[in-house]
């Protein structure tokens, strides 16, 4: 044995184990990780990559273990590793079950490797596949940990091919495919096993380079997991739970560092006395993320969110504002603010608002704070008596997003954002939070280059939906509303435009605009779905036989009084840009 001194600190240096030694233990519940960790964030690729390393014989660098005696196991908070890690369905670690029989090793420094290797040997990985819906369950399939047998790794950063597949990846095999589950290789557990395994499934008729390939990459695993002592560890056996707390924030210090939300949920759980801090805001994370359509929050913000409702001077990030004092008015308060963020949401939702719309969730908790001012109202998002104030948040929420001025330094606007708030009585004060910010950097003001900038936003992107929804001020946002193209996008093609008439030098024109804010329009699925690709200049006609009716159309989506025909879209655009520009600076008046 010998020690490593880090500062005042010192640690014994003890015999290392093997890969196969530490799994064993991880999976026995024998080591565990303390509540002051943060959550496993590795991607594939680096788990892929930790392995070739391991596989080319790399340094992995060494552990951190701490032996809590099972005397003292009850005084502290342990979490179970992710094994089977999901990225929408689990991502958190279980909180761990334990008796108290016997003594147990927290990992202070390298979980993320450990996990890693555990998840590689041992479980799954599913993440989203591109462009599939977060909602849809087969958009995130279970991956197994893989080695190809036969061949290196196309990528010439790496040396082995190893890959996260699905089941019906891993099976197939051509000739320079043969897939290896990582995890088999711990029922390989003697070297006869590995050459029964390579006789059994005929690597030899995959010719000579290969069939000697695979025998050396396939011996190579069975080393590094069942011989190789690379899991270096010092073991610190003090159990003072402040010594420990140093301990962490210094090893964590460097490389990759942890997140300040990490390390300050870690001091939180440390410091709340009758909540478990970790539990409480990870599944309100989920909780919220989960409402309406979906949003994207995390620790960062809920914490963040918390110095500001809890009305602390200094809502600074930072590690001294986290104080034990300032951590249990919190935690004394957690209730109303935890239901105060949750109110804002069901707000936004309300709203049409989600992941992919709300472009700043810094503007969310200004909401949350005056929520919480007037003592968190029932139903706010759905009560009708409260639709003034709602029209005035929402009005300060699309300024706010569209001005962005939660950008750079949020702190600068949230603090003089609260104040204003805080000292008012007569609901949400949109005017005088427009008065505050005039003549500062993050005013709220538009002029005209700022409108007609907002023409060059496209269908999809973010902020389109906060200026459609803006220029909707009687629309009923808990009912689902499609961006609908006025000219169909069906109908921009070359070959159809040159149909209808379109000279070819105007061609390039209708391409490109065909998808901007003065063709669109917000419309319920039913008549967007029978609207579909039907010219515009006919489908208002057939929807609106009464000139009365169809005036009331035109006016309320912003239709100007021209030729609705495909030969006249740019005049079209140009009058529509006029009369939404127009309805804008009278709207945020």
């Amino acid at each position: 044995m010998t020690t490593s001194i880090q500062g005042d600190i010192i640690m014994a240096f003890v015999e290392p184990i093997t890969i196969k030694d530490a799994i064993d233990s991880v999976h026995r519940k024998k080591y565990l990780l303390p509540a002051i960790q943060r959550e496993f964030v590795w991607s594939t690729d680096q788990i892929e990559r930790l392995f070739d390393s391991l596989m080319r014989d790399y340094p992995i660098n060494s552990f951190l273990f701490w032996a809590v005696d099972k005397a003292n196991i009850s005084n502290y908070q342990f979490y179970e590793f992710i094994r089977e890690y999901h990225e929408r369905d689990s991502r958190h670690n279980p909180k761990a079950d334990l008796n108290g029989e016997t003594g147990i090793t927290a990992i202070l420094d390298g979980q993320q490797r450990l996990t890693s290797l555990y998840i590689g040997l041992k479980g799954t990985y599913a993440y989203r596949l591109p462009r599939k819906r977060w909602d849809n369950d087969s958009a995130f399939p279970k991956r197994k940990l893989c080695l190809n047998l036969l061949l290196p790794a196309e990528n010439g950063d790496l040396e082995y091919d190893f890959r996260f597949l699905t089941k019906n990846e891993y099976e197939h095999r051509d000739d320079d495919h043969f897939w290896f589950v990582i995890g088999d290789i711990l029922g390989l557990k003697e070297a006869v096993d590995v050459n029964d395994f390579l006789l059994d499934k005929e690597i030899s008729n995959f010719g000579k380079d290969k069939a000697r390939y695979a025998n050396k990459a396939l011996f190579k695993l069975y080393e590094i997991i069942h011989k190789n002592k690379s899991i270096n560890f010092f073991l610190e056996k003090d159990e003072s739970l402040d010594k420990v707390l140093n301990i962490f924030i210094r090893v964590n210090s460097g490389g990759t560092q942890l997140s300040y939300s990490d390390l300050l949920l870690s001091i939180a759980t440390a410091q709340w006395k009758e909540k478990d801090a970790r539990e409480e805001i990870t599944s309100f994370v989920d909780e919220i993320n989960a409402i309406g359509d979906g949003f994207n929050i995390n620790k960062d913000f809920v914490l963040k969110s918390c110095l500001v409702l809890s009305d602390f001077k200094d809502i600074a990030f930072k590690v001294d504002n986290f104080n034990q004092q300032n951590m249990l008015k919190i935690e004394k308060s957690w209730d109303k603010i935890s239901e105060s963020i949750k109110s804002s949401f069901l707000l936004l939702a309300s709203l049409g608002y989600h992941r992919e719309t709300l472009t700043s969730n810094n503007a969310i908790i200004p909401i949350a704070y005056y929520l919480n001012k007037i003592g968190n109202p029932e139903n706010y998002s759905i009560a009708s008596k409260y639709e003034t104030d709602k029209r005035m948040i929402f009005k300060w929420l699309v300024i706010v997003l569209l001005k962005r001025i939660f950008s750079g330094q949020p702190d600068n606007v949230l603090r003089p954002i609260r104040e204003v708030i805080s000292s008012s009585a007569n609901g949400f004060p949109y005017a005088d939070i427009f008065d505050k910010q005039k003549g500062t950097p993050k005013s709220l003001s538009f002029d005209e280059d700022e409108i007609s900038n907002l023409f060059y936003y496209q269908y999809g992107q973010a902020y389109t939906y906060s200026i459609l929804a803006f220029i909707y001020p009687s629309l009923d946002f808990r009912n689902k509303f499609h961006q609908d193209h006025i000219f169909p996008k069906s109908l921009f093609t070359a070959k159809r435009l040159q149909k209808y008439g379109i000279p070819d030098a105007d061609i390039p024109f209708y391409l490109e605009n065909y998808n901007c804010i003065a063709n669109l329009q917000l419309l319920e699925g039913i008549p967007n779905q029978e609207k579909s690709g039907k010219e515009f200049s006919k489908w208002i006609l057939e929807k609106y036989p009464n000139d009365n009716d169809r005036k009331q159309y035109m006016e309320r989506h912003y239709i100007p009084d021209c030729s609705l025909e495909m030969v006249n879209f740019k005049e079209f655009l140009d009058k529509r840009k006029k009369l939404i520009a127009d309805a804008f600076k009278n709207l945020i008046e």
